[in-house]
């Protein structure tokens, strides 16, 4: 899951006006960005492999620290407590603790059986929506179309860079997507972490960008 991810995020604009975009993306997209660090470290293991479906193009060695549910929970309690500490914005610090568990949740419809419940000897799940990539880019899209409709319907741009960053930020993340299927399988772990990292460098301030250029949309009283 990819921009099934960032749908969660700007859906959740509704729930929570007062987040800022950088916190609501980050948050569910948050174990990918662990990941890459513990995979850096030698505490997580994936192995880049050709597969007959581009989604199936990594196997997930081991990554209990930052992919079971157990730990989701954990950075999910960690990643709202930090939010609230610095913005006393209750109620979006309990929404951007359920994005970061969503992640999981995304995951498991998607993903080959390997996602543990917790680190150590654990089961592992996964519905295998991956297998089908048709199946999968549909589902991706519609999430992505209806949770980016959300972010639109309770934002207004302040100015025409509002909209311009939003939609430049929809081609980027849209380009990415498909590079990552069209592109076969990366040379290497390393490869694979500097890329996520990179990427979450690129998407904060951006996120923030386009913050800065759209507020919330003025709801209309109810009659």
């Amino acid at each position: 899951m990819f921009i099934g991810h960032a749908a969660a995020g700007f859906a959740a604009k509704r729930l929570a006006p007062r987040a800022p975009l950088a916190w609501l993306l980050v948050a569910p997209w948050l174990l990918d960005f662990l990941w890459p660090l513990f995979l850096l470290l030698g505490i997580e293991r994936v192995r880049p492999r050709a597969a007959v479906s581009p989604f199936l193009n990594l196997d997930f060695v081991s990554y209990p620290w930052s992919h079971s549910l157990g730990m989701a929970i954990v950075w999910g309690v960690l990643f709202g407590a930090a939010y609230a500490r610095s913005t006393r914005d209750r109620r979006g610090a309990l929404v951007i603790g359920v994005l970061v568990v969503s992640h999981w949740a995304m995951d498991l419809l998607v993903h080959v059986p390997d996602l543990p419940l917790w680190p150590g000897p654990s089961p592992v799940l996964g519905l295998g929506l991956w297998r089908f990539p048709a199946y999968t880019m549909f589902v991706e899209g519609l999430l992505f179309v209806a949770g980016l409709a959300v972010f639109v319907a309770c934002t207004r741009p302040l100015d025409r860079t509002g909209n311009l960053a939003l939609g430049g930020l929809v081609a980027f993340l849209l380009g990415i997507y498909w590079l990552s299927l069209s592109g076969g399988p990366p040379p290497s772990s390393v490869a694979i972490a500097g890329t996520m990292l990179v990427f979450g460098g690129i998407l904060v301030p951006w996120a923030a960008w386009i913050d800065r250029h759209r507020s919330e949309a003025v709801q209309s009283p109810l009659l």
